[in-house]
């Protein structure tokens, strides 16, 4: 069956990905989006009849409006990410995450089906050798975080709707980002050949952005089943520390050199494990392993090697 999808914030990292896949599926698409990185992410999509795009804001609730008489299904995707941006535009930050979330439950039927990405940092600091599940207390650390986790309570608290808890993402993506965790360390690993790590022991969890993709396209053929709940989603043989992580992309890259640093400290203090039980028991499984990730970051920054993939 084919659904109107209306996505804010659709030609960045992810929407890039999604996006595609959705039109491949038959979906109409409207992408929402202000393109603040001048990124042209979305070129291949024009050739479909079905995709539409809006330059604007997703705070503008004059701009939704109309956007949501046509959609069946929302997925809210506009937002600030990453800490240094997050703390550049604080005001942008809440109003992009969780305000402009808000406007859009406010605005929706009670028949709109929104599929909202959170993030499992809403975890903050794990227990030692304890899994997070969805019912573990939300505990966020960053401004990032804490929108995201409001923004989770607004879209559930009006039901008919699904969150994401997405692990650390990584992969390949036409609105590129080298500021996430694997896509650093890989992007290091191969221009600089060298990298000195804080904190190194601090876990976290990863996943792959084609399976988060996927992840979104289960829960629209899979809604009912799923709905009015939280998920997290992440790869479960990748609850690994910052140090591990190095191990995996030293494999493929033998002279990568890392070093932890004895003083100092990373700003990003989340250390968690996370299961992901949830939403594999609803039928989902990643496909793209951490080791599939790392190669193929290594052929892509043989592509790409300036600083305007970060997202600062």
């Amino acid at each position: 069956m084919s659904y109107g999808i209306l996505v804010t914030g659709g030609a960045g990292y992810l929407g890039s990905i999604l996006v595609p896949e959705l039109l491949k599926l038959g979906h109409k698409v409207t992408v929402l989006d202000n393109f603040m990185f001048q990124q042209n992410s979305l070129l291949e999509c024009c050739v479909y009849e079905n995709f539409d795009i809006v330059k604007g804001d997703a705070r503008d609730e004059d701009v939704l409006k109309p956007l949501l008489q046509k959609a069946d299904y929302v997925i809210p995707l506009a937002a600030l990410v990453g800490a240094p941006l997050c703390s550049r535009d604080k005001i942008g930050t809440i109003t992009t995450i969780r305000d402009a979330v808000a406007s859009i439950v406010k605005l929706s039927s009670k028949n709109h089906r929104i599929i909202i990405p959170t993030t499992n940092s809403g975890y903050g600091i794990g227990q030692k050798g304890v899994y997070c599940t969805e019912e573990t207390p939300l505990k966020p650390i960053s401004l990032y975080g804490t929108a995201k986790v409001e923004a989770e309570k607004i879209v559930l608290d009006k039901g008919n709707s699904i969150s994401f808890r997405l692990a650390t993402v990584f992969g390949m993506s036409p609105r590129m980002r080298i500021d996430l965790l694997v896509n650093d360390f890989t992007y290091r690993a191969v221009k600089d050949r060298f990298v000195v790590i804080f904190e190194g022991h601090f876990k976290r969890n990863y996943i792959h952005i084609r399976d988060v993709a996927r992840a979104f396209i289960h829960a629209i053929d899979n809604f009912d089943a799923m709905k009015n709940e939280p998920y997290n989603v992440g790869l479960s043989d990748a609850n690994l520390s910052k140090l591990e992580l190095c191990a995996k992309i030293k494999e493929q890259v033998p002279d990568f050199v890392y070093l932890e640093s004895p003083v100092g400290e990373d700003p990003d203090k989340r250390d968690y494990l996370v299961s992901n039980e949830k939403i594999e028991k609803t039928g989902f499984k990643p496909i793209y392993s951490l080791e599939m990730g790392i190669k193929e970051l290594i052929k892509g920054y043989r592509i790409i090697t300036n600083s305007r993939y970060s997202n600062v």
